[in-house]
């Protein structure tokens, strides 16, 4: 079986080579550079670590499609262009979004305690503070399919006034009403 395993890897689908480094975020501290790097870069950023496993056709096309969404929404590597999703990050920490659970199943490095998602959640806030995100998308004119969106939990708006509001289903209902 191991052989099996060892001849479909060896096989399989070529790795995508990571896109460059364009501008790395001006972290506030080592501490929060350290736990994003842990937990978010290998799908928000230019410098994923692709796995032998990874090149198994199934598990090539979920993990590729992910990490090309996760750096469609927000990239640590190119933050000279538009991050504006970059925001809603210490939300998503915090609301246990993200990290993925799949991802967290395969990389416990990445299954951060409640005390680490915090200190995350309010290092990444400090860290936008001192060096904030550009307007518009990493993936300026990417297909952003809902469906395919796989944290997509969070659909709220924020009024004018930046009040968070749920989701419409056009009769005034919010998503999770029956």
């Amino acid at each position: 079986m191991r052989n099996l395993f060892m001849l479909l890897v060896a096989t399989g689908c070529a790795l995508p080579d990571n896109p460059p480094v364009t501008q790395e975020i001006a972290w506030v501290d080592q501490e929060t550079e350290d736990l994003a790097r842990r937990a978010c870069y290998d799908c928000h950023s230019n410098e994923t670590v692709w796995l032998p496993v990874h090149r198994l056709p199934i598990i090539h096309g979920i993990v590729v499609g992910d990490v090309e969404r996760g750096r469609c929404h927000m990239n640590f590597s190119t933050w000279d262009l538009g991050n504006e999703d970059a925001w809603d990050a210490p939300d998503e920490l915090l609301d246990g979004d993200m990290p993925l659970p799949f991802y967290v199943q395969h990389h416990e490095e990445a299954d951060l305690t409640d005390a680490e998602r915090r200190r995350l959640a309010e290092g990444l806030r400090a860290t936008f503070e001192l060096d904030p995100p550009k307007d518009g998308e990493p993936c300026e004119g990417a297909d952003d399919d809902d469906d395919r969106d796989r944290d997509d939990d969070d659909d709220r708006k924020e009024d004018r006034r930046g009040v968070r509001t749920e989701p419409t289903d056009g009769t005034g209902a919010t998503g999770d009403s029956f």
